[in-house]
């Protein structure tokens, strides 16, 4: 019998989890999402995923636990609101904040440089329109001041940028917080780090974000349905925003099976990635601001610690919330 099922695990996360996982401890491992594996019941009663895994409704009553490894937990709300039975949700606590915000300012720097369009010129050794920008005064503002916008706010300032931050809850005393329309209307740069609520979904809509001054940059680490790609590319399109920046985005699990070729036809989103994604002002990454081999080793470690106090407790260290 498994112990625990681990879903969407990539390589270097399967080492790193194998590496301090018990000997005793049963474990089985896909880099698939659970929709990817085809598989038409879970082999655990336990089982971790990530964001894009979608959980079967009847998979339910043969469920006593779902870890996601992940500190985001939208996903899991999502499957509890639908499933009726008793089964416990965990996430991770906090073990990635400064590599994500490490990825927020590398895409920004990459941006205001024109890096993308540096490489296509190297060929030529030419150095027509590559002059780009420092980041040295420009106007940085995060909205979502929680551990990831916090991590961002701290670099931009010594990086020597004016830091501006949008939060109902001011927990940076440092930091100067502002209401986001006059924040939009202030920065070069746009930063958006916070979590994924009801409140949060498409706070940063086309609606909302052409408020924002011209040229500037916006940045998404956070998750895609705070932003919906539509609106950014039309933003885009009108020279609104001059240059844009997504780790994440709407409907992942189904993007992922598209580009995966797992589909016979793209969906929407899928099709406006393709068409933004070779944009010298576009960078897209695949939702992977959190992975440096500091943070994996993190990551494994709240893992395998969750997974054990669930396997003799029956409950998580860090439970997701009922909100």
């Amino acid at each position: 019998m498994t112990d625990v099922m681990f879903y969407e695990v990539f390589k270097e996360e399967e080492a790193a989890l194998r590496k301090i996982l018990p000997k005793s401890l049963r474990a089985v491992f896909t880099w698939e999402t659970i929709q990817e594996s085809k598989d038409r019941k879970p082999s655990a009663t336990l089982i971790s995923i990530r964001t894009q895994s979608r959980i079967p409704s009847e998979w339910a009553p043969q469920l006593k636990g779902i870890l996601t490894r992940s500190q985001g937990f939208d996903h899991l709300v999502s499957f509890r609101q639908k499933a009726q039975e008793k089964i416990h949700y965990g996430y991770l606590g906090d073990y990635c904040s400064r590599a994500v915000a490490e990825h927020a300012i590398l895409a920004m720097l990459a941006l205001l440089r024109k890096l993308k369009t540096q490489i296509k010129h190297f060929s030529q050794f030419k150095r027509d329109q590559i002059t780009g920008f420092e980041c040295k005064g420009r106007n940085a503002l995060v909205v979502g001041v929680g551990n990831i916008g916090k991590e961002i706010a701290q670099i931009a300032h010594g990086l020597g940028m004016n830091v501006k931050g949008v939060d109902v809850v001011k927990r940076l005393e440092s930091l100067s917080y502002v209401s986001l329309a006059k924040g939009l209307a202030w920065a070069d740069v746009v930063f958006c780090s916070p979590e994924l609520t009801d409140k949060t979904r498409g706070l940063l809509s086309y609606a909302t974000l052409k408020q924002v001054k011209r040229g500037a940059i916006f940045i998404n680490i956070a998750r895609g349905e705070i932003s919906p790609l539509a609106g950014l590319k039309r933003l885009l399109d009108e020279k609104r925003i001059s240059a844009l920046g997504l780790d994440v985005f709407e409907e992942e699990n189904d993007i992922a099976e598209d580009l995966r070729g797992y589909s016979q036809e793209l969906r929407e989103t899928s099709r406006l990635i393709l068409d933004l994604k070779d944009r010298d002002n576009v960078i897209f990454t695949p939702h992977n601001a959190f992975n440096t081999k500091e943070a994996l080793g993190r990551k494994a470690s709240l893992a395998v610690e969750s997974i054990q106090v669930f396997l003799k407790t029956g409950r998580f260290p860090w439970p997701v919330p009922k909100l």
